[in-house]
């Protein structure tokens, strides 16, 4: 698409809509930034570009040619609705990079597991690309640099390993994925998506244009992907951790696991015991990476090095430090309750459990009933703070701790906690409104973890 001399107003000055504004002026189009917030400010922005922000001036709205919006702008906001009446292209920042990348595109969407399916296979796919001796990796999305920060970068030989969001899914129009997958459905952002209903059908807008040429890798083990996989065009590979497929009729490819080894149809791919990423969940996003890596076409040995060498990535269960014989693990990016019940679920030990923050409207239930004596002490902070604590009394578990900041949380773990035993970070909820994401949150929880010393 020709957008040269164009205006094109940028909703959000966060990292995405910095990249868009840097990709548009790049292509020739006139980019003009803005944010809704009267505090947003932008330090590192070198192009001449004009920047609004709290409310738009009306002779600029009207003089806007196309829309480009960052995933955190929700698209239902009546500050669109005079541009929709006036029939302006409203893009996501995914759609634009998308439309001026080249080469290959791996698309990983989902709940939970998204972080560490993309960072695992994009590092098997720098392994691959330095095997053949030609050929960039890009890695974007949520996990690092924008999509648009980057496509104007990529070549023929290049592939793109992305993390895409639901927000991200929600303005796509032509975006098309070589391979992608959709790691697994549950609640999550329904005070942004409203109903469950849609924010399933925007988690499978990543294959809506994907053809029989296209792969899909989907879990099998999640009733929404298992469903989808009978609906999707594009050729279908299933992940499962279960025994239920071996009775069920499965047209293509599965990765299963038997054991402890995880197999891609009746080739092994690697002993879980001789991973370095803990718990179940970790299987899954092994299987995904590993199943989107082969059908690509990435040889079976370099998958399996890559993820035997492979470590967690920052903020998903990652290890800390060992103070005074108590393990402390930062599982920040736990930020619903299903995520959290992985966190949980891969503890070995007794667990002192640091969790709440900004209401996402979520159930926590199924988290507080996945305690299953493991937790000895409920930490608990922030907006949810009380709401998990009710909960948690109605299921029976009433060993709760309420604190006002992190710092506090560290030290009444650090009280609460005895050699042998572990802390484990995993809220099950956002981070906003203490935070400014969990990233900083994960920061900080290792920050006070280490003044212990």
């Amino acid at each position: 698409m020709n957008i040269k001399g164009l205006k094109v107003l940028v909703v959000g000055a966060g990292i995405s809509g910095r990249g868009a504004v840097r990709l548009l002026s790049d292509v020739g189009a006139e980019p003009i930034l803005f944010d809704m917030s009267d505090k947003a400010v932008v330090e590192d922005m070198h192009e001449q570009v004009s920047f609004y922000v709290g409310e738009l001036p009306e002779h600029v709205e009207k003089s806007i040619d196309m829309v480009v919006l960052s995933p955190g702008v929700p698209t239902d906001i009546p500050f669109l609705d005079s541009f929709r009446e006036r029939h302006i292209r409203i893009w996501g920042e995914v759609e634009l990079a998308y439309e001026f990348s080249k080469g290959s595109l791996l698309a990983v969407t989902g709940t939970n597991g998204k972080t560490t399916t993309t960072a695992l296979l994009g590092e098997i796919m720098k392994n691959y690309v330095k095997k053949l001796g030609k050929g960039e990796v890009f890695v974007v999305g949520n996990i690092g640099d924008a999509y648009t920060a980057e496509a104007l970068k990529t070549g023929e030989d290049s592939i793109t390993v992305a993390e895409i969001s639901s927000f991200q899914l929600e303005t796509i129009e032509r975006f098309r994925p070589g391979v992608s997958a959709i790691l697994n459905i549950t609640p999550d952002h329904l005070n942004r998506h409203h109903t469950m209903e849609n924010y399933v059908a925007i988690k499978e807008k990543i294959a809506m244009n994907q053809t029989e040429e296209d792969t899909i890798v989907l879990n099998y083990d999640d009733e929404y992907t298992r469903r989808f996989g009978k609906e999707t065009k594009a050729k279908v590979v299933y992940f499962t951790v279960k025994d239920d497929w071996k009775q069920a009729e499965i047209k293509g490819d599965i990765l299963h696991l038997d054991g402890s080894v995880i197999y891609y149809n009746e080739e092994k791919i690697i002993d879980v015991n001789d991973m370095q990423l803990i718990g179940s969940h970790n299987y899954e996003n092994v299987m995904a990476a590993a199943g989107m890596a082969a059908s690509y076409g990435v040889p079976t040995d370099l998958i399996t090095e890559t993820i035997r060498s492979f470590k967690a990535v920052e903020h998903r269960i990652e290890f800390v430090e060992t103070v005074n014989g108590v393990d402390y693990y930062n599982d920040s990016k736990g930020t619903n309750p299903d995520a959290a019940i992985k966190g949980i679920r891969a503890m070995r030990k007794n667990t002192v459990l640091i969790g709440g923050g900004f209401d996402k409207k979520s159930e926590y239930d199924e988290w507080i009933d996945s305690f299953d004596g493991k937790v000895k002490l409920l930490i608990l902070l922030g907006q949810t703070a009380e709401d998990i604590a009710d909960c948690a009394r109605r299921h029976g578990f009433d060993r709760i701790l309420m604190v006002q900041d992190m710092a506090e949380a560290v030290r009444e773990a650090a009280k609460a906690s005895s050699p042998g035993e572990a802390v484990l970070l995993s809220p099950a909820c956002a981070s906003w409104g203490m935070f400014k994401n969990y990233e900083e949150r994960g920061r900080v929880f290792k920050e006070e973890v280490r003044k212990l010393q």
